[in-house]
């Protein structure tokens, strides 16, 4: 079976003055880049100049979607309508495609954040909006989901692609990821995480490969150091990091 894997990070999400991330560090490790739209995170300059730093790096670019939150960083569950979701998905997947049209490439994938993705990864509403979303925008997009979620599963039945995503840099234990409030000594040190990593896609791989993607966040602490361990383990071990 095809040892390939795919390595996702959350970037683009400084904005104004302030400064969120370690973008420039983190770009070279990855394969696939989630930029953040502008409502959790993110302004038009920081669009820009991220798409230009993942298209330097030859980075697959998608686009990091959540509710308007910046005070909560997108990590707050707000009580929205269906229809406000799907609303919020087009306009930021429209702010986003704007810059790859200047640039002349594709978006290959969605990726939502925060409260939204865990969201509609468990309620049916919700994924049900953005699986319209992605399919009246554009079909071919990718959408990054967690395993066996209720986000998976609607989008398997309208025909779209789903990828499998595992979190390295979050903790897992009887009901699943713990997504928020955890702490660093529940995911511990770089070369912890990346050995814990390797495992799961050993372990994986003898099931039948269900995961697709490992995602290290780009606030986390240490993440270009977490990034680093974890490419460097998987290629060792025969791995192929996106599409080398």
């Amino acid at each position: 079976m095809e040892r390939k894997i795919d390595i996702n990070c959350d970037l683009g999400e400084s904005f104004g003055l302030y400064r969120y991330g370690a973008d420039q560090e983190v770009m070279p490790l990855i394969s696939s880049a989630n930029v953040a739209c502008g409502f959790h995170a993110g302004d038009p300059h920081v669009i820009r100049e991220t798409v230009d730093l993942a298209v330097s790096n030859g980075v697959r670019i998608g686009a990091h979607i959540g509710f308007p939150d910046r005070l909560g960083f997108g990590r707050r569950e707000i009580k929205v309508a269906p229809q406000e979701v799907y609303d919020y998905i087009i306009y930021q997947l429209g702010a986003l495609d704007g810059f790859l049209r200047v640039a002349g490439v594709p978006m290959s994938h969605i990726k939502l954040h925060g409260a939204l993705y865990m969201m509609a990864c468990e309620h049916k509403e919700i994924s049900e909006e953005t699986v319209r979303a992605v399919k009246e925008y554009n079909p071919k997009l990718e959408i990054y989901a967690l395993p066996h979620s209720e986000l998976a599963k609607q989008g398997k039945q309208e025909g779209l692609k789903i990828v499998n995503e595992f979190f390295a840099d979050r903790p897992y234990g009887k009901k699943g990821v713990k997504m928020f409030e955890w702490t660093l000594e529940e995911i511990g040190s770089p070369a912890k995480i990346a050995d814990h990593v390797l495992d799961v896609l050993e372990q994986d791989l003898g099931k039948g490969k269900e995961i697709e993607t490992i995602c290290v966040h780009g606030d986390t602490p240490n993440a270009p150091s977490i990034l680093a361990a974890i490419r460097e383990n998987v290629m060792e071990a025969g791995w192929c990091v996106g599409e080398e």
